[in-house]
């Protein structure tokens, strides 16, 4: 296998821990909104804001390059 063969599977798994990473950190504002921290949660909820931005875009590029 090529290096440029395992691109494409490496994009896949960052994209897929970056959208891990997304999910535990809005428990974590979640969990912190309970406990009465509203604003700081917001503020974490916006700067997720930029993956659900971006998290199309990625999906359309891997799909491109992981194409047969």
């Amino acid at each position: 296998m090529s290096h440029s063969d395992l691109l494409p599977s490496l994009l896949f798994k960052i994209n897929e821990n970056q959208l891990a990473l997304e999910a535990a950190i809005m428990e974590l504002s979640n969990w912190v909104e309970q406990r009465g921290s509203a604003e700081v949660a917001e503020n974490v909820r916006s700067a997720l804001d930029t993956i659900d931005r971006n998290e199309e875009f990625i999906k359309l590029t891997l799909a491109v390059l992981l194409a047969p």
